[in-house]
């Protein structure tokens, strides 16, 4: 049985769960489909399914009255949905409607550039409104809802600014889909029916106006995110091989060329400077407010700003692997995943419908055939609790207010994979943080280096220095790193080192001369079994000042001991004291000695601290604050850290910018090397999750305040219709605030 593959097509009109709920009920009917999935904040559909020709499928969603754009081709691989990897099948497969014939499909959905609505169908709407109205004038003047010239501007009026509105209302008839569009529709002929005219062209108006409103806030909040796109530039001064320079397209600068950007201009592509030196403005990338200063070996990337200073740089990736490509692709994926309070609210909704249809069909027939009441009267009551029940407020409020949150996050260098990390932050109670590269500055040096044998120290920091030269850890970096050009000179250069072996939370081995030495921390000495009194001795004198100590060894003595020291960063002071504000407990997990972690973890602040922690020490010490505490944070730098990330509630992985593992592994990409975006993190995500509790509660209650108005005869529809206008607008507006509340902290 062949794996199911996945088709992504973008549509123009999906903007709300009315349209999503058309959307799954016709794919889900075609032969072969298994699983339909509505992105509306990216505004596509993602198909499941096991054969199904893309073009009956773009056939199916013009048939329900929507645009579809070109369809990716299926995926067979397993990989998720947005990804660079192609299907088998022929991108040919399915054309857009709104392309040339033949344009090539690409990875990323059809770019939708249409505007919400054009000039001609605003001046339709508003001619619409002032027909509608006129019509009510008449009316009311001539008190004759029926007379000839109130129907005819009543009808040009439904014509103008209705007509799409009753479309989707007959699909969702034809498709047995009891949606927001049937509602209406139903609305709107009732009040036909029974004389009110008037009613009917207002009614549909207003729908209209609310349809553009909501609209236009989708695309607002779209384009929040949308705007990472335009950071980079179409094109790069490259250097030939002659060694001049020429404008190249971004897209077609090969991997390892030799870029020029001049001062003031944005920088098309990732890489590492191979000449001149510049302060270029990280902010769209990392958040950053102060330029970074950048000179040779220094990594630029993709969308930030250079400074005075000319630069050269060597590209590391395309234009579509660029870190600012990998967090737009982060941002949209995240969009397109629902958070616990958007699913549930969806499920709310696609129950709250047909109840509103059922509860209305009692308030026009119980009345008058029970109790013998005359029929108009509550059938027009039947009509406005059916335009009353219209859930617009309550399915917009989650979606606007969780890309609000997203975007903002993104835009201060915080990116946050999914909605459901967003809305879990708010329940964190714990932060565990690993020590070196996130309270530390991850930078150590040696500060010492004691020998215990006839070794000099000149000669142990050699063999040490060799043996970490295979090691990436930043404590054996700052060994390699001690052994500079002098020492060369003076005793020679490094060893080779033959079967070298990495032992995770320990150390590495490896053979000099035919000889086997190991260099480790205090624990790797322990089981080693060459900590002798005088050698713990010398390690408590050293960790007792708050250093990291390493001990080098042969395969029976220890030769000698290093000092090494990595200090805090001076953002983790005031990180640490705002999680505290926020009543959020802080525990350090380091690989580092005890002494040493709870030197560390007093300078800033730190409540608890344990060292000596392997990666499952560590994985361990993160399931015992999740059974004690709940919702746990972990903190770390994405690699080492990995399985204690993936446990945590929420995981948050440290100066990610330009690291594919980073993003790969955390929840959380803090994109620059600050720890205060966990605490910032964690506000925004309570700031947001009250936004959602406010709006839901507004929703609400607006719409059972017009329940008990409709039932007594107090509400007319087309003041239904405008309350529920309002109540759309102002649950839009405050999702909108977390955007904004996250510009005034710049």
């Amino acid at each position: 049985m062949p794996e199911p593959s996945q088709t992504i097509i973008g549509v123009h009109e999906l903007d709300c769960a009315a349209e999503e709920a058309v959307l799954r009920k016709v794919l889900g009917s075609v032969p072969g489909v298994r699983a339909v999935e509505c992105d509306v904040m990216n505004r596509r559909v993602v198909v499941t399914h096991e054969g199904a020709d893309p073009v009956e499928l773009s056939r199916v969603i013009k048939g329900a009255g929507m645009t579809p754009a070109i369809p990716i081709p299926p995926r067979s691989d397993g990989a998720r949905a947005g990804g660079s990897e192609r299907g088998p099948e022929s991108a040919s497969a399915g054309e857009c409607e709104t392309c040339e014939p033949g344009s090539p499909a690409t990875d990323q959905p059809h770019s939708d550039s249409r505007p919400v609505a054009t000039r001609v169908q605003l001046g339709a709407l508003g001619l619409s409104g002032i027909l509608a109205l006129g019509a009510e004038v008449v009316a009311w003047a001539t008190k004759e809802e029926g007379s000839w010239p109130v129907i005819a501007m009543a009808v040009v009026s439904i014509l103008l600014g209705g007509l799409p509105v009753l479309k989707k209302g007959l699909i969702a008839v034809k498709t047995f889909t009891l949606n927001i569009n049937f509602l209406m529709t139903v609305a709107v002929i009732g009040a036909a029916a029974i004389g009110a005219w008037p009613e009917a062209a207002m009614v549909l108006f207003l729908f209209a106006v609310a349809e553009l409103i909501e609209a236009y806030s989708l695309e607002r909040a779209r384009n929040a995110v949308r705007s990472l796109m335009t950071l980079t530039p179409d094109t790069a001064s490259v250097k030939a091989a002659d060694g001049s320079w020429a404008e190249v397209a971004a897209a077609e600068v090969a991997v390892g060329s030799t870029v020029r950007v001049k001062p003031g201009a944005r920088i098309a592509l990732d890489g590492r400077v191979t000449s001149g030196a510049s302060a270029v403005d990280q902010a769209p990338i990392t958040g950053e407010s102060i330029p970074v200063e950048k000179t040779v070996g220094d990594p630029v990337f993709a969308g930030t700003i250079n400074g005075n200073g000319l630069l050269e740089f060597n590209t590391t990736g395309g234009k579509d692997d660029t870190t600012l490509a990998r967090i737009i692709k982060t941002v949209q994926e995240a969009q397109g995943q629902r958070a616990p309070t958007q699913r549930f609210v969806d499920s709310f909704a696609r129950v709250y419908t047909p109840i509103v249809c059922g509860l209305a069909m009692l308030v026009a027939v119980v009345p008058p055939v029970l109790f013998h009441q005359p029929w108009m009267p509550w059938v027009y009551k039947a009509l406005v609790l059916l335009v009353v029940g219209c859930p617009c407020a309550l399915v917009i409020s989650t979606p606007v207010t969780i890309v609000s949150g997203l975007a903002a996050a993104a835009k201060r260098g915080i990116l946050i994979k999914g909605g459901v990390y967003l809305e879990q932050g708010k329940a964190i109670k714990v932060v565990a943080l690993d020590k070196t590269g996130t309270i530390t500055e991850g930078k150590p040096k040696v500060t010492e280096v004691r020998t215990l044998g006839s070794l000099s120290p000149d000669q142990m920091l050699r063999l040490a220095a060799s043996l970490d030269a295979g090691s990436d850890h930043p404590v054996a970096r700052a060994v390699s790193a001690a052994w500079d050009s002098g020492r060369v000179e003076a005793v020679g250069p490094l060893f080779k080192v033959e079967n070298f072996t990495s032992v995770p939370g320990r150390g590495v081995s490896g053979s000099i001369d035919g000889k086997t030495y190991f260099v480790g921390n205090h624990r790797f000495g322990h089981e080693r079994g060459v900590c002798s009194p005088q050698v713990e001795a010398v390690l408590g004198e050293l960790e007792a000042k708050g250093q990291t100590t390493i001990v080098l060894t042969d395969e029976t003595t220890a030769l000698g001991i290093l000092a090494v020291a990595d200090t805090p960063r001076e953002t983790s002071i005031q990180a640490v004291r705002e999680l505290h504000e926020l009543g959020v407990r802080t525990i350090m997990l380091s690989g580092d000695n005890q002494t040493t972690a709870e030197v560390i973890a007093r300078s800033v602040g730190i409540d608890d601290a344990r060292g000596g922690l392997l990666p499952e020490d560590k994985l361990k010490a993160i399931k015992e604050l999740v059974a004690k505490y709940g919702a746990v944070g972990m903190v770390g730098d994405g690699v080492n850290d990995a399985p204690a990330l993936a446990e945590a509630t929420v995981g948050f992985a440290m100066g990610a910018a330009g690291t594919d593992t980073a993003l790969e592994t955390a929840d959380v990409a803090l994109m620059r090397d600050d720890l205060r975006g966990v605490p910032e993190f964690l506000a925004l995500s309570r700031r947001t999750s009250a936004i959602l509790v406010q709006n839901i509660s507004f929703a609400l209650a607006a719409k059972a305040v017009f329940f008990v108005l409709a039932v007594v005869g107090v509400a007319t529809m087309w003041m239904a219709v405008l309350a529920d206008v309002g109540a759309t607008l102002v649950v839009i507006a405050n999702g909108l605030r977390v955007m904004r509340a996250a510009r005034s902290r710049h």
